[in-house]
């Protein structure tokens, strides 16, 4: 899953970047309004994490303007103000949670996982589709009731999959969904074939319809349209 935090307190900003690296999350920072603003308008996210006192700008702007853009995009504001109109305000405008300065980290990630599984998977802590069964806060996939082993970007990539199912990713989408802001080290997309034969090849074999369709061209798409 795809994060960015907008935050202008350095130490902050470090601190909940290294703790949402190692739950697994890839995560992209800006440390302004006008950094914010550029990424949200430029790339997808799966949630938002928006401080609201920013050095060149009111993090309530971020969310209006994510908003208008009819996004399914998480939101998350944080504030060192306990401030119940800005709270009421930017729950009005569209973001999914307020948290207020200090917090724990652990919390802010359940909140998190609240909010991805309430947009991508209708409040569920586990995911089916058809045979495939994903537990996503252990990375656990099950075939027929029999786990398969994934790597943690296969992993990804078939709850990327699963949540845009039916729709025609390119690989551009793709790298930039699971990499974020190291997607320019790649000097192809040649590694995205391999990522995606390797899920499809262990879907495969465990007992499971191929649902994997190559797009020549352009990408990939994950439907079971053609199964039925």
């Amino acid at each position: 899953m795809k994060m960015l935090v907008i935050e202008d307190e350095e130490e902050l900003l470090r601190f909940t970047l290294t703790y949402l690296r190692s739950e697994g999350y890839v995560c992209e920072e800006a440390a302004t309004f006008q950094e914010g603003m550029e990424k949200i308008n430029l790339y997808d996210y799966d949630c938002v994490i928006a401080d609201i006192g920013l050095p060149d700008g009111n993090g309530l702007h971020l969310v209006r303007q994510l908003k208008s853009k009819l996004s399914d995009t998480g939101v998350i504001i944080i504030s060192a103000r306990n401030s119940l109109e800005d709270k009421i305000e930017g729950l009005d405008i569209g973001a999914d949670d307020y948290l207020t300065k200090p917090f724990h980290l652990s919390e802010l990630n359940a909140r998190i996982k609240s909010i991805l599984r309430r947009r991508k998977f209708q409040g569920n802590k586990e995911i089916d589709f058809h045979e495939i069964h994903v537990l996503p806060e252990t990375m656990q996939t099950l075939v027929n009731g029999r786990e398969i082993a994934l790597t943690k970007k296969e992993f990804d990539l078939l709850i990327y999959f699963i949540s845009n199912k039916d729709k025609v990713l390119t690989k551009e989408y793709i790298v930039e969904h699971l990499w974020g802001d190291y997607m320019d080290t790649a000097d192809s997309y040649d590694f995205i074939y391999a990522h995606v034969s390797n899920l499809r090849r262990k879907l495969i074999e465990s007992g499971a319809h191929d649902y994997v369709k190559s797009i020549y061209g352009v990408g990939y798409k994950f439907t079971d349209l053609e199964a039925k």
